[in-house]
């Protein structure tokens, strides 16, 4: 399925008239459930720093995140992106939710993140995020799986090519060439082991640099999806019934240090580290995690911490060419695919750095 050829002629006239010398700032925030939301502000003309935009508000009693009776939730902007929906000079702001009295407000864990970030600066936190998630048609069945059925087993779908071993490609390129266009930094794409199961990759991005990124990649996936009529779901076990994988969000991590000559024995030391705060983990790694983290389908147990070389079944795997290398990188493969990627971040330098 792709876009409409109707509404598309319909539509690209009124994106080809002059705006003026206005420009289109979609703000964009993080809901009390978790989702995402956005609106639109005309402004005078081109920005090009996230310091030249306003705070705005919006009513929080709509979105989860303040009551009826003082409703009123500010807008901080954090991070602006070229639009690749509306181009020339209109852009997409990211932004962080604030009470009226400056405290942060439901779900907004940038916050904390950025007061770790900071902590940890001497360090320079890396990190890379594999964004899985699964694509479901408007009837609510997994995209082109077939109506009533299910596709043969797991085997040809990961990485694969050709049909009916892959699905939605176009609307797979859409979101990635948004997202180069955006200045996200996408670092690659690949069809999952279970069909209409997709990844993306982001990263290498420092410190707080890696939330906004994954966030507004995620915005842009939602968003191109209304286009196609294809709703991608983050959720860490979409289907429950048969052997389908679930989707995470496995999260690589380096330092200064792990990067060094010899850094495999930091990464190790950061990893005894881990081991120590499992539970702590798991609780900011993802709603419904435990259906995800059976120790089946390359996962490890939710209960039990695990580690090893080339492991895809361990909670932290060190990558073959890391071991060879003596340096670099630890994958955390844990973390499900609907986290909140600040969450994440920040929990693991304040256990691999701050206390």
């Amino acid at each position: 399925m792709g876009v409409p050829t109707k509404r598309v002629d319909l539509w690209q006239p009124y994106m080809n008239l002059p705006q003026g010398g206005k420009v289109m700032a979609e703000y964009i925030w993080i809901d009390g459930t978790g989702g995402m939301r956005c609106k639109t502000m005309t402004l005078p003309g081109k920005v090009s720093d996230v310091k030249e935009l306003k705070e705005w508000n919006f009513d929080g009693s709509s979105t989860k995140q303040a009551p009826g009776h003082d409703s009123d939730v500010f807008l901080r902007p954090c991070a602006i992106f070229p639009d690749p929906f509306r181009g020339g000079d209109n852009i997409l702001v990211l932004c962080a939710c604030y009470f009226p009295d400056g405290t942060p407000a439901t779900n907004n864990h940038r916050h904390l993140c950025e007061k770790n970030m900071n902590l940890a600066k001497q360090h320079e936190p890396w990190f890379g995020l594999e964004q899985e998630y699964t694509l479901f048609d408007s009837d609510g069945q997994p995209y082109g799986w077939p109506k009533g059925g299910f596709p043969a087993p797991q085997g040809p779908y990961y990485c694969g090519v050709g049909t009916g071993k892959v699905f939605a490609r176009d609307f797979i390129e859409a979101h990635y060439r948004a997202c180069l266009y955006a200045g996200i930094k996408i670092s690659g794409i690949n069809a999952e082991v279970m069909p209409a199961q997709w990844e993306f990759q982001v990263g290498p991005c420092e410190g707080i640099e890696m939330g906004d990124h994954l966030w507004m990649a995620r915005f842009l996936l939602l968003r191109i999806g209304e286009e196609w009529g294809i709703t991608p779901s983050f959720h860490p076990k979409p289907l429950t019934e048969g052997e389908w994988n679930g989707a995470g969000c496995h999260t690589n991590y380096s330092t200064n240090e792990t990067r060094a000559e010899g850094g495999i024995k930091a990464i190790h030391e950061y990893i005894e580290k881990l081991s120590k705060r499992h539970l702590q983990h798991i609780e900011v790694y993802g709603e419904d995690n435990e259906k995800r983290l059976t120790g089946k389908h390359e996962t490890a147990s939710a209960t039990t911490f695990t580690a090893g070389v080339s492991d895809r079944g361990a909670s932290i795997r060190i990558p073959r060419s890391v071991d060879i290398e003596g340096k670099g990188y630890l994958e955390d493969r844990r973390p499900a695919s609907n986290i909140d990627p600040y969450r994440v971040c920040s929990v693991m330098v304040e256990t691999t750095l701050i206390l």
